[in-house]
């Protein structure tokens, strides 16, 4: 369970990123309790990684804020962030791109060990890599082998084990489990669930599969063309959503009852460009409930419940 005591470990505020013209996150602002998890959703391109790499800083940030643990990542020099580091891991989408063909199992997973200096010695390194492979569910031996020799699963759980090497705090999943079949998925999911609860991790788990983040996010926060349009806890999240956009990402979820009857949100339009959006919301030229008013300016992201914000003038939508 999450830290209850209300103290912020992760604290994101105001973070923009901009390539070129083109307006990647704008605006983003959330915190994270020690334990918690936040699911992070929303459609490709809506920047979802970007975010992800701004709160590890292996993004630099137009501008705005990430405060680790009290400590404003913003203004630690090079070799100060290297120190950070060990604490803040990522388990990337691909685990094969992710891990060097030319470079053996073991030798991958110890790599964070002699970067942070952890574990001594090459025989402690060892027995480390030894506790992190039977960890993620795979054996001792497998050490020796490459990348090649393995399955996509398998491969997740060696790239899950080199993010744990160096016993992390905190752990942004990108899209971990996307590239994988559905069986492998399930596994995969179990393990960063046992994990997390068993480390008491923070995690930021990034995935367009709605379905995924029910399952291990604490609460969701959704994200249209760079900016938050809704967050909650995710239970009441997916029960009762209060934005347009949410509504029919939900809708789109496969109902496993075959009797059940449940209203497809069809979005009209493409995905407008970062580098044009349209004035105001950049959600109302897909948005069936739109309003003359939703052009004139951006919509603030504002509290409807305690707990519960949304992006979106239309109170009246429940």
């Amino acid at each position: 369970m999450p830290d209850s005591s209300g103290t912020a470990f992760l604290a994101v505020d105001a973070l923009r990123k901009s390539f070129g013209p083109v307006r990647a996150v704008e605006n983003v602002a959330f915190t994270l309790r020690r334990g918690e998890v936040m699911g992070l959703v929303g459609e490709s391109g809506s920047g979802k990684t970007t975010v992800g790499r701004l709160v590890l800083r292996l993004v630099e940030p137009t501008s705005g804020r990430v405060v680790f643990d009290g400590t404003d990542l913003g203004a630690l020099s090079g070799r100060q962030m290297r120190r950070v580091r060990k604490r803040m891991q990522i388990v990337f989408q691909d685990p094969f791109s992710s891990l060097n063909p030319y470079q053996r199992v073991g030798e991958a997973i110890e790599e964070p060990l002699i970067v942070h200096g952890l574990r001594g010695e090459r025989a402690q390194r060892q027995e480390r890599v030894r506790e992190l492979l039977s960890l993620v569910g795979l054996r001792p031996a497998h050490a020796g082998r490459y990348p090649h020799e393995f399955s996509g699963g398998q491969r997740q759980r060696i790239a899950i084990a080199r993010a744990l090497a160096s016993e992390p705090d905190f752990i942004v999943a990108d899209e971990a489990v996307s590239a994988l079949d559905v069986s492998i998925q399930a596994q995969i999911i179990n393990l960063l669930r046992e994990l997390q609860q068993s480390f008491q991790l923070t995690m930021l788990f990034i995935s367009h599969d709605l379905g995924v983040v029910r399952y291990l996010a604490d609460r969701t926060m959704v994200l249209y063309l760079g900016r938050i349009v809704e967050m909650g806890p995710t239970e009441e999240l997916f029960a009762a959503p209060r934005h347009p956009y949410t509504r029919a990402l939900l809708s789109a979820i496969p109902d496993p009852d075959p009797d059940r009857r449940r209203e497809r949100i069809i979005l009209k339009g493409d995905v407008p460009s970062p580098i044009d959006p349209p004035s105001g919301c950049a959600f109302r030229e897909r948005c069936p409930f739109a309003l003359a008013a939703c052009a004139v300016e951006v919509p603030a992201l504002r509290a409807v419940t305690p707990t519960h914000s949304k992006a979106c003038i239309r109170d009246d939508l429940h």
